[in-house]
């Protein structure tokens, strides 16, 4: 019987996903949902026998799928968790959860009261440099860490809009806060400042802010900040640099570079993270071993918080504590 997998979503990403699990064993991307049918129509060309649809609820039932891959601009979360989480089909959603909390907690509660696998889309923790840093990290004093996502303004009209994306803090730079969860444990507190500096003058529209830092106390005693930015014209670095007594450990989205007694080693990525994660998620639903999955819909929720509350501490001036 061939495992049947719905992609929600027909943009970039939902096709490297569908991509991805259409190339593995006895996997098969039944359907596409698309804001309109001519988007899934075009969406299905190249997975034979898929269906296309213009409405989650129709596909749903038609189909039937065994999961879903929920790939949606931030906006758009909501009913299409509600009616996947109701008919207990698992899912794997990209980031962020939301433009806010409110959204995610309900979704949140539906999914451990129904008892769902579910996996998000944090591929950084799949790398060989993730992995890798976790392991040198055991034996480490780990002090503090900078992230960063320095960067130019994805051409979309809702990612330019506060309400649309979230802004970047929330939905890009959401990939650096949870590296540093994943690798410094908890955070306690964050501090932020977030300022609109240039994209106003330059895109119709704007009303995300283009630069900002976020400084986090961590629950461990360690201290971090992460900054990013959009206004730049072209697309510059994204990464996340812990500093330890032994040296740097440097996660960048290609490598791992550590810094250490004078030495700079480089350990390259070799495996794809989007396959890691999708064979830990269609294993977890296969089999309810879900020991492989990195972030489920309640870790990411955690990443979530934090980047919420670098928000609301830059719109308020003050910081705010984590899960208040």
């Amino acid at each position: 019987m061939a495992f049947n997998i719905g992609m929600i979503g027909t943009g970039w990403f939902s096709r490297v996903h569908a991509d991805i699990v259409s190339n593995m064993d006895g996997v098969n991307v039944a359907a596409f949902v698309g804001t309109s049918q001519e988007k899934a129509e075009q969406a299905v060309r190249g997975f034979a026998g898929a269906k296309a649809y213009s409405n989650v609820e129709q596909m749903l039932d038609a189909t039937k799928p065994d999961a879903v891959y929920i790939c949606v601009p931030p906006f758009a979360h909501g009913e299409i968790e509600a009616q996947v989480v109701e008919r207990g089909i698992p899912f794997l959603v990209e980031k962020p959860l939301g433009t806010n909390l409110d959204t995610p907690r309900q979704i949140l509660h539906e999914v451990k009261k129904a008892g769902l696998i579910t996996s998000a889309g944090y591929h950084f923790r799949y790398t060989d440099a993730a992995i890798k840093a976790a392991e040198l990290l055991e034996d480490r004093k780990i002090g503090m860490a900078l992230g960063y996502w320095m960067g130019d303004m994805p051409q979309v009209y809702w990612w330019r809009q506060q309400e649309g994306s979230g802004g970047q803090f929330i939905e890009q730079t959401t990939h650096m806060v949870d590296l540093l969860r994943c690798l410094l444990g908890e955070a306690d507190e964050v501090y932020a400042a977030f300022a609109h500096r240039a994209m106003k003058d330059v895109h119709e529209g704007v009303t995300v802010h283009d630069v900002g830092t976020a400084t986090l106390k961590l629950k461990s005693g360690a201290v971090a900040t992460i900054s990013n930015t959009c206004m730049l014209p072209e697309s510059d670095r994204a990464g996340l640099d812990i500093y330890t007594e032994q040296g740097v450990i440097g996660i960048q989205s290609d490598k791992l570079i550590v810094k250490e007694k004078g030495r700079t080693t480089e350990y390259r990525n070799a495996a794809n993270p989007y396959l890691r994660e999708s064979e830990a998620f269609i294993h977890a639903v296969r089999t309810g071993d879900a020991s492989g999955i990195l972030s489920s819909y309640e870790d990411a929720f955690k990443t979530m918080e934090i980047t919420f509350a670098a928000m609301q501490s830059a719109e308020t001036g003050v910081p705010v504590k984590i899960g208040e």
